[in-house]
């Protein structure tokens, strides 16, 4: 005895991530994260080959006991915080608009991260 064939409808959620809007929201964050991730591994991959090739640069004086390795070193470290507040701030005005409508238009079968935790 066979059994017969399994077929199964299309969850709601593989609906939505087939769907226009959800391949513009997700363009939308790529077109954002690719560029700034590769653009912050490019700019941290410098620090650490002027650290490698570059030590009397990288140990010149800028002032007092602070080098330029230093002022490097903690760039880094207000890059990472710019991005941030840049990543949040686009987010805000073009990602979580887009993700509320996607959500509205489902009737909210998928909820937001911070809907689902309240």
């Amino acid at each position: 005895m066979e059994s017969p064939p399994i077929t199964t409808a299309p969850t709601e959620v593989q609906l939505i991530e087939e769907s226009e809007e959800f391949r513009t929201l997700r363009r939308s964050f790529r077109s954002f994260a690719f560029p700034v991730t590769i653009g912050f591994v490019l700019w941290y991959l410098l620090y650490v080959l002027l650290s490698s090739y570059a030590p009397g640069l990288m140990g010149a004086k800028v002032v007092g006991h602070i080098n330029v390795a230093l002022v490097l070193g903690l760039l880094q470290f207000v890059t990472t915080f710019a991005i941030a507040a840049w990543y949040a701030r686009y987010a805000d005005r073009r990602i979580d608009p887009r993700a509320a409508a996607i959500r509205e238009a489902r009737g909210a079968v998928v909820h937001a991260p911070r809907e689902a935790a309240e």
